[in-house]
């Protein structure tokens, strides 16, 4: 046996999660990603999903998709650099600039990719990276490829930015990334006092919005919409494969900068393009967003009423405010089997645990979609708080106050 392989025979956690019945992880699914799934064979409502929107089964979208393939084929055979780019993806930077409010945008194939390519491409040895220390995997890796010094603040603490902000030298690039809306905890970034500190200590706002677009800001368009200060965030990043039913992401920004990234960005520049039925989904997707409000605001109307469903129960949602809703469950045995259990309920929900989060706070993500209708979510509380009393995760007194 080989050193690797002798290395990578002693992981075995996946394994033993798999003898006690409680792996919670690559379910596959046999339909289409809808408020109801099929998994085994079996019809489970579905609310572990990132299609906020609801649009992946669409009948505009899959015909977007199906007319794209009929003209362009299947894929781009390229990088974007060379001969991967299409006239869609060219249409689709220019929609989405307009969506956002910004000059310029650029389009990478995965979301992830674009975190990479911007963080690690824009700052230099002697430049500042400020990281919320609950920011995304992708912008966690990005920093990491990046020369630059790393400065991670506690969770939508302003003072803990400030005091992060106070140690960077002056005349570098000092640039702050935080999500919009942030993927486990389901809380918005406070932007206008990150604004604030930016002019302040003359910083620069980077927002990634993957969990944002088509869920707050005029028409879905985003974090700095919501809040008024499109022009105060100098980079918008989004992705598709959430309210927008594909694959891919995008960053947006003014002219400059944006030429700076196609020319420098290698996993832009060394990835293979999106495919055009991606950017014919995409395109499609924000014509729908834009022309039926009602989504958006009938996902507000589920994702309130869960929130305060889960909170009416005693549950622990902490800090949330958008469709992602956090369920705290503290042990990480406990969240594992509330999902098993939830499963063989007809309820799909996701787990969060170590390393996703600290040790203490592992949880289950509950997110809605635009579907979603009342009914499916009264009828997944009930489920949750049934299971959630047989692993004692609800206090007592509460259960007695639910009965």
């Amino acid at each position: 046996m080989r050193m690797l392989e002798q290395r990578t025979s002693l992981y075995t956690k996946p394994q033993e999660v798999q003898k006690l019945g409680i792996y919670p992880y690559f379910r596959a699914i046999e339909s289409d990603q809808d408020t109801i799934v099929t998994i085994d064979g079996k019809k489970v409502i579905m609310f572990g999903s990132n299609s906020y929107l609801g649009l992946t089964n669409h009948p505009k979208i899959k015909e977007a998709a199906k007319k794209a393939i009929d003209k362009y084929g299947t894929g781009c055979a390229g990088s974007r650099f060379l001969n991967g780019t299409i006239d869609l993806h060219i249409e689709l930077e220019d929609k989405l600039a307009k969506l956002v409010g910004k000059e310029a945008a650029l389009c990478f194939s995965t979301g992830f990719q674009v975190n990479l390519g911007v963080i690690s491409t824009l700052t230099g040895r002697s430049d500042y990276l400020l990281l919320d220390e609950t920011d995304h995997a992708s912008i966690i890796e990005g920093s990491r490829l990046s020369f630059s010094k790393v400065l991670k603040f506690r969770h939508n603490d302003m003072k803990s930015l400030e005091s992060k902000l106070k140690v960077c030298e002056e005349g570098q690039i000092k640039l702050i990334v935080v999500d919009g809306i942030f993927s486990m905890d389901g809380d918005i970034a406070k932007l206008p006092e990150i604004v604030k500190l930016a002019d302040k200590y003359a910083a620069t706002i980077m927002v990634d919005d993957a969990h944002s677009i088509g869920v707050i800001g005029k028409n879905g368009s985003g974090t700095a919409s919501h809040f008024g200060l499109t022009d105060k965030v100098d980079l918008i990043m989004g992705t598709f494969s959430k309210s927008l039913a594909a694959l891919g992401g995008f960053i947006a920004s003014d002219f400059n900068t944006i030429n700076f990234l196609k020319h420098n960005a290698r996993p832009l520049i060394f990835s293979a393009s999106i495919t055009p039925a991606s950017a014919a989904t995409v395109l499609a997707a924000i014509e729908i967003m834009e022309n039926e409000p009602e989504r958006i605001k009938h996902l507000w109307d589920v994702s309130n009423y869960a929130l305060q469903g889960f909170k009416d129960l005693g549950f622990d949602t902490g800090k949330a405010e958008s469709p992602i809703i956090p369920l705290y469950i503290g042990e990480q045995l406990k969240a594992l089997q509330l999902t098993r259990m939830l499963l063989d309920e007809g309820i799909f929900i996701n787990p969060v645990v170590s390393p996703a989060v600290k040790e203490t706070d592992c949880m289950i993500r509950f997110s809605l979609m635009a579907t979603h209708t009342k009914e499916q979510v009264d009828i997944g509380l009930d489920k949750i708080f049934k299971c959630a009393k047989k692993l004692e995760i609800i206090p007592e007194e509460l259960i007695s106050k639910n009965k």
